[in-house]
């Protein structure tokens, strides 16, 4: 090719090497991008050591604090390990529920542990790795309430959500008016002092939320027949780190670690 070129005219040399630079340049623009930038944020990540995760940090059992005032809970657990067997060290940033993907969208953090519902808008902006929980939703009213009595009921009713949650989604379909909170606490005080008439949340929250506080003055009411499944989110285009998550989720189910974590909060597979 060299000997080629040289006997090109200067001109027509400079428009052919210019031609080639356009046309790896394209190529690169075209079909290389992406898998750059997947690349890139793993491997930013294992050379900083350090996985940054998005979590409410006030939603027991799966983010909250405990006694102590250590970060814990079940999705805590979960995102630790993925850490772990990615080789690196877990970084928890905490976060209210309705900030959780403004946060990740300005990279506050590399992904979301936070019992993240699976739905189809969801999935148009984000990423999510393979499901880790399977629950169901249910209908909670305060002690004495007997005029809720199941989803049906709800028509015309003020029900306590985290406005971008699936259960907000699940209780505006039954009519309800939404009241906003910050959380799954708030709602339960709102409902128990009579400011709202129900909140609609996820099963294995309250329960135990009932186990911890028998005597809290709630009742579920209803129960959903459809399941639910929750997954660590991302954003879009990094499908390399999302691919080592679902790797590191994987092994982890093979191994017993998954089962361990999950019978330690919950006395049962949560994934069946």
């Amino acid at each position: 090719m060299k000997k080629q070129w040289a006997f090109l005219p200067i001109g027509a040399a400079a428009l052919f090497l210019a031609a080639c630079g356009s046309s790896d340049n394209a190529d690169n623009t075209d079909s290389g991008s992406s898998t750059e930038g997947e690349t890139d944020l793993l491997a930013e990540i294992q050379e900083e050591g350090t996985l940054v995760i998005g979590t409410e940090g006030t939603y027991p059992p799966f983010t909250f604090h405990d006694d102590s005032g250590e970060l814990t809970g079940f999705d805590v657990e979960i995102a630790r390990e993925v850490a772990e067997r990615l080789g690196v060290e877990a970084e928890f940033l905490e976060t209210q529920w309705d900030a959780m993907f403004a946060g990740l969208d300005a990279e506050r953090f590399d992904m979301v542990a936070n019992q993240v519902g699976i739905n189809e808008e969801r999935q148009e902006s984000y990423d999510f790795s393979d499901p880790y929980i399977t629950s169901t939703a249910v209908l909670v009213v305060a002690e004495g309430n007997e005029e809720i009595q199941s989803f049906d009921d709800l028509e015309g009713k003020l029900s306590a959500q985290s406005l971008t949650s699936n259960y907000a989604e699940t209780a505006t379909s039954y009519g309800a008016e939404l009241e906003g909170v910050e959380g799954f606490n708030q709602a339960i005080e709102l409902l128990v002092s009579g400011r709202v008439d129900a909140t609609v949340n996820d099963n294995l929250t309250v329960l135990d939320f009932q186990n911890q506080r028998p005597d809290a003055g709630i009742k579920v009411v209803d129960e959903s027949g459809d399941a639910a499944q929750s997954a660590l989110l991302f954003r879009k285009g990094n499908d390399t780190f999302v691919e080592a998550a679902n790797e590191a989720l994987a092994e982890m189910i093979e191994d017993g670690t998954y089962e361990e974590i999950s019978n330690k909060w919950f006395g049962e597979n949560v994934l069946e």
